[in-house]
């Protein structure tokens, strides 16, 4: 990467990266209501290979206090409760012979305040990760100064871009940390 254009381009792409990472970590925490999000990390056992869980059946949310899981075939009613129990959500699942539901309760006041806890810091690792970025943005535009394929007017006007993209970037997390945070804390 030699040009102020590429390295810019560059940034802004692992940046977008890390607010997506962050956007799909917060959808995993659960705010007491019920989001198919929270069983995206299910894997199930479907004939000795370990699959997600909207692969081999259909995950809908009825009301906002449960998660119904409709297997395509019966026989895996039991690996799927096994697979949420096993993935350590604090979820019970109850299989009913057809689908398998999944009861959300509600969150105490302890435990949402630890999720907001978690909350920020998905947050400040997804700030860290874009604060990298920029390191290793200015550092290429700094070489490639040294190496003389850019003036030092460029290199300063491309770092003053470079900022402009951390700070957005680190707003929306702030954005995703806030929606978040309120969708916790609402009782």
């Amino acid at each position: 990467m030699t040009s102020s254009k590429e390295i810019l381009k560059h940034a802004d792409e692992k940046m977008k990266k890390a607010v997506e990472v962050v956007r799909e970590e917060l959808a995993k925490i659960r705010t007491g209501k019920a989001t198919t999000a929270l069983l995206d990390g299910v894997k199930v056992d479907y004939y000795g290979t370990m699959t997600p869980l909207n692969k081999v059946a259909n995950v809908s949310t009825p009301d906002v206090h449960t998660i119904a899981i409709q297997p395509w075939e019966k026989s895996l009613i039991g690996p799927i409760e096994k697979s949420i129990l096993a993935a350590n959500l604090g979820l019970n699942p109850v299989g009913d012979g057809a689908l398998v539901r999944v009861p959300i309760p509600p969150l105490n006041e302890e435990r949402r305040k630890e999720l907001v806890k978690l909350t920020k810091k998905f947050g400040e690792d997804g700030k860290i990760a874009i604060r990298n970025v920029r390191r290793d943005a200015v550092e290429h535009l700094k070489k490639a100064e040294k190496d003389e394929h850019m003036s030092e007017d460029e290199r300063k006007r491309s770092e003053q871009e470079v900022q402009k993209l951390t700070d957005k970037f680190i707003k929306d997390i702030d954005a995703l940390l806030a929606t978040k945070e309120k969708e916790i804390m609402e009782v």
